[in-house]
């Protein structure tokens, strides 16, 4: 049934964030295919989404969903969780670096969650499909794909310091955290391309825009999918201040990410009964898993005073050093902060597969909270807890399309969670006390104290549970499996419902163990290939 007066295109794609801008590539890339592709954001053209170093400056503007959680009881306050709001999605405001995880995280979804078809094995070639790494090949990586990922073009001095320092701890380096392991220590690649930011937008869609079967259309939030009883038939849209409706004469692709896909889908009516009619929605479709497993990577920073050098923030984006890189593409400009980093396993050997630690910094006040901006120059190394025991809640706050969404990722549920990032504090700890780092550091800025070696467990986790920070991960709120919790079988089609799937971080079962830009990418590689075959 076609709503009337609609528009009627084969693919209507919802969110032109990381995997959105893949499935508009891939699919328009068949010439028969008519894809709309609606993104609730403008267009990329700030200058500043384009240069690395000024990542801080997005967070908040009008390129930024500008998310907070509700309140933490285990820290009685609520967490700003940034979200792109634009063509490119988060990868055109995040940090840019570029990790796959491990092994083991993709094995887990096959043999665990019932996702066939997605262990590692089964992934790996659409990583290298995606990627053209200016440094590194096969087997491990690609050279000519759409995705631009180089050794950053500048890091500041520190961070090579400290990265003597982490092996003088006793780690191995690492230049390759995508490669046959993630384990060691070493500074990151970007997905940058000549010191740009690289985003999704600049990757796959810029491309194809000239095609004429594809249409974008930014400034369109989505406010429902229309069904015809048990199928996914199209789209209503707010666009220039009207509600407007597109047909989808194959398929709706949502791809609005950990937040927004499930908030579509309860809007819709396909969620967990009883919370639909609490909110007044008429239930379409029963489906309690919507909306449920939201993990995410929390973060816990330490910061040092530094001596005898200096801060990225502070004292080197200056216009000298914005002409450098207008011009020759390099300089601190370029930086992404977080620079330097580690993967470790922080147990005694049963995490062998898998690290539980992310260690990542540079040199300036990398406190992603964002209430702390230090007046004098300073180190930041950050812990990263990579599989959180806690699962939250993504829920409607109301029937209203327009109104954020209730964001409860639960933190500090578990304390193991806790554990972990004391464990990972303790070993970056350990780090700066190594030569030569230790010589280029006075006193410690965060926590305030005077010798952060006398902290005992009680006062750390007083202190993760008063600074720590979302990583920019949120996954799972439609995960992918088998079982009666899950939203999308492994071809990512929501369960009880035809012509209608979930693309993008949300579909994983279990966070990744590292950052989840690259993930989400491949993730949406995968379904273009499994779509694909549906065609005509």
């Amino acid at each position: 049934m076609t709503p009337t007066g609609t528009e009627a295109f084969d693919y209507v794609i919802v969110g032109a964030g990381s995997a959105g801008c893949v499935l508009a590539d891939r699919l328009s890339r068949d010439h028969r295919a008519r894809v709309l592709l609606l993104e609730a954001g403008g267009p990329d053209s700030d200058e500043l989404i384009h240069t690395p170093a000024a990542l801080g400056m997005l967070f908040g503007s009008t390129v930024d969903w500008s998310y907070r959680t509700v309140e933490q009881p285990g820290s009685g306050r609520t967490f700003s969780w940034p979200r792109g709001k634009v063509l490119g999605g988060s990868s055109s405001t995040n940090v840019m670096i570029y990790i796959r995880g491990s092994r083991h995280d993709y094995d887990s979804w096959r043999d665990e969650y019932g996702a066939k078809g997605w262990g590692y094995d089964d992934v790996l070639p659409f990583f290298v499909r995606s990627e053209s790494n200016d440094r590194l090949g096969g087997p491990y990586h690609g050279s000519d794909g759409p995705l631009h990922v180089e050794d950053r073009v500048y890091s500041h001095e520190l961070s090579r310091t400290w990265l003597e320092a982490a092996m003088a701890s006793g780690l191995d380096h690492n230049d390759d955290f995508a490669g046959a392991s993630p384990f060691g220590t070493g500074l990151y690649q970007v997905t940058c391309h000549h010191g740009r930011r690289w985003s999704a937008a600049d990757a796959y869609l810029r491309p194809a825009l000239e095609r004429p079967n594809l249409t974008v259309r930014t400034g369109a939030t989505a406010t429902r999918i229309i069904l015809d009883g048990s199928r996914a038939v199209g789209i209503t849209y707010l666009w220039d201040g009207q509600q407007r409706a597109v047909h989808a004469d194959t398929e709706v692709l949502l791809c609005g990410g950990a937040i927004n896909s499930p908030q579509l889908l309860l809007l819709s009516g396909i969620g967990d009964p009883d919370e639909l009619h609490g909110m007044g929605v008429e239930v379409r479709v029963p489906l309690p898993g919507v909306g449920r497993n939201l993990q995410d990577h929390l973060m816990a920073p330490l910061v040092w005073e530094t001596r005898n050098s200096t801060d990225i923030v502070r004292d080197l984006l200056t216009p000298d050093n914005l002409v450098r890189w207008q011009t020759h593409g390099d300089g601190p400009f370029a930086s992404n902060y977080g620079e330097v980093g580690a993967f470790l396993d922080t147990t005694d050997g049963s995490e062998e597969t898998r690290p539980d630690v992310q260690l990542v910094g540079g040199a300036t006040a990398l406190i992603l909270s964002g209430e702390e901006m230090p007046d004098r120059a300073v180190f930041t190394m950050n812990a990263v807890a990579l599989h959180p025991r806690t699962r939250g809640t993504v829920r409607l706050a109301s029937a209203d399309p327009q109104a954020p969404p209730l964001i409860d990722p639960r933190y500090f549920d578990a304390p193991e969670d806790i554990s972990v990032l004391i464990a990972g504090l303790r070993a970056s700890m350990d780090i700066a006390d190594q030569s030569p780092f230790a010589a280029c550091v006075t006193r410690p800025y965060l926590p305030a104290t005077d010798d952060l070696d006398a902290l005992d467990d009680a006062a750390l986790e007083e202190h993760v549970r008063r600074w720590s920070a979302t990583a920019y991960h949120p996954v799972g709120t439609c995960a992918m499996g088998t079982g009666e919790d899950s939203v999308v079988n492994p071809d990512l089609q929501v369960h009880g419902v035809e012509r209608l799937r979930v693309v993008d971080a949300s579909v994983m079962p279990t966070i990744t163990s590292g950052n989840t830009n690259a993930p989400t990418i491949m993730i949406a590689e995968m379904a273009a290939e499994r779509i694909g075959a549906h065609l005509g």
